[in-house]
């Protein structure tokens, strides 16, 4: 992916338990950048209407994405931001929040993958009923909004092994 603007804002997106947050805390801690779990930034409705199994409607996304985008405005360094960002119609509102470009990663994984993963974690509040609307949902990532995709279905620093390659960063 050749570049034509300096990295400052990457979203790792894709579908609940993808792995955004393990992978964006060691991306961070590898390249010296800020990460924020964009699940921290959803309003408490969000997370109980998640929590009792049923899906975001895109009113509800809205303001969430809105706000991920503007934390995406003015980084001081790298940040990197965790969101789901599963629409192309979210992206592009993440863009123009951010007011400049943003780097997505895709972390893609097979519903069988995810499902395990899901079913192995504790303490979050996406059950895994959501999972099939989550991968009903996702919108693969055009040539032209400036992505990459990553499989995750092998160890996490070799994840971040590759996403560090393929942005060409650190």
């Amino acid at each position: 992916m050749p570049q034509s603007h300096p990295i400052s804002r990457i979203v790792l997106m894709g579908v609940a338990g993808c792995g955004k947050s393990a992978v964006g805390a060691a991306l961070a801690a590898r390249l010296g950048a800020a990460y924020l779990d964009g699940d921290d930034l959803h309003a408490s409705e969000n997370i109980e209407k998640m929590s009792r199994g049923e899906p975001l409607s895109d009113g509800d996304r809205w303001p969430w994405l809105t706000l991920i985008g503007q934390r995406l405005a003015n980084p001081d360094g790298i940040l990197i931001l965790g969101c789901s960002a599963l629409k192309r119609r979210y992206r592009d509102h993440i863009r123009a929040e951010a007011g400049a470009p943003v780097t997505f990663v895709h972390l893609s994984g097979t519903a069988e993958l995810i499902t395990k993963r899901m079913g192995a974690r504790t303490g979050h509040f996406m059950p895994t009923i959501l999972i099939d609307s989550q991968f009903a949902a996702l919108e693969l990532p055009a040539a032209d909004e400036h992505s990459i995709t990553v499989d995750i279905d092998r160890p996490l620093d070799a994840i971040v092994d590759q996403v560090i390659s393929l942005l060409e960063v650190g």
